[in-house]
């Protein structure tokens, strides 16, 4: 099967640049927007060789995973368009309970989780499964001529296999046994991304996709350690703000609100130093 866009993202605009492997779809994209694409632009592919993770990190996309990411070109507020990650969050989410059948995957996050969602949210960029990391969410930016600016939504899914040597656990699709492959769980992920778009609504629609995600966010109420800059903050993960960002009750009582950062859950969080 090919690589194809949902009905309704074609007749929205979207369009599709499909590679059996590519470097990396963030890079790519960004440089489509340099040479003046207008956005609205899907960039797929099954293999990524030198995919990045947050703060630099290798993300491996292996033949048969997906790496996808989506070019937006606005000229609003870089502010508005950083939460596009929690839009990609939730269009993945839905995705994924579109294509894998009801009681293939069992959530078991350590400490974190009650069980209500299948795939839940990590913050701030992160897709889990069976308490495990399934996919990640990279958001890179680019200014351009005319006071706009590009950003490239980028998402990785683990749907074969996963990367064994991560201080974190992860799974794939495979593992957990569903039998989706990368073009269709991007069918429905091109479907998913227009209806959750259409809610964040050039960010007019923030709260909506804030109250969204709350309900498929992970650990939320349980104890949390987060490492920023090398210092690690321990509390209670209660909630996100109206700008999405974390936000916890440390354990002096004291509220803390933190715009980015490493998220450790469970037993995880109580050996995070």
């Amino acid at each position: 099967m090919a690589f194809r866009l949902a009905p309704t993202a074609a007749s929205e605009g979207f369009r599709l640049e499909a590679h059996e492997a590519v470097g990396s779809t963030n890079a790519l994209a960004l440089a489509h927007a340099r040479a003046g694409d207008p956005g609205k632009l899907w960039v797929v592919s099954r293999k990524q060789e030198s995919g990045r993770g947050r703060r630099g990190r290798v993300w491996a996309t292996p033949e048969g995973n997906l790496a996808a990411t989506l070019l937006v070109v606005t000229g609003g507020e870089l502010r508005l368009a950083a939460t596009l990650g929690f839009v990609a969050g939730l269009a993945l989410a839905d995705a994924l309970d579109a294509v894998v059948p009801q009681g293939r995957i069992a959530i078991g996050l350590d400490g974190g989780s009650q069980g209500k969602n299948r795939f839940e949210l990590k913050w701030p960029n992160d897709v889990l499964a069976s308490g495990a990391k399934l996919a990640g969410i990279l958001l890179e930016s680019a200014i351009l001529e005319g006071g706009r600016f590009a950003v490239a939504v980028g998402i990785g899914v683990n749907v074969v296999a996963y990367p064994e040597d991560l201080p974190y656990p992860a799974t794939s699709l495979r593992t957990l046994g569903a039998s989706c492959d990368a073009e269709t769980l991007f069918l429905a992920l091109s479907d998913a991304w227009s209806e959750n778009a259409r809610l964040w609504s050039e960010g007019r629609g923030l709260s909506a996709i804030r109250q969204r995600w709350l309900a498929r966010a992970a650990g939320l109420g349980s104890q949390v350690a987060v490492r920023i800059d090398g210092s690690v903050v321990r509390g209670t993960f209660e909630t996100i703000d109206e700008d999405c960002r974390f936000v916890i009750r440390d354990d002096e009582g004291t509220v803390v609100t933190i715009a980015a950062g490493d998220v450790h859950f469970g037993a995880v969080a109580s050996a995070a130093v």
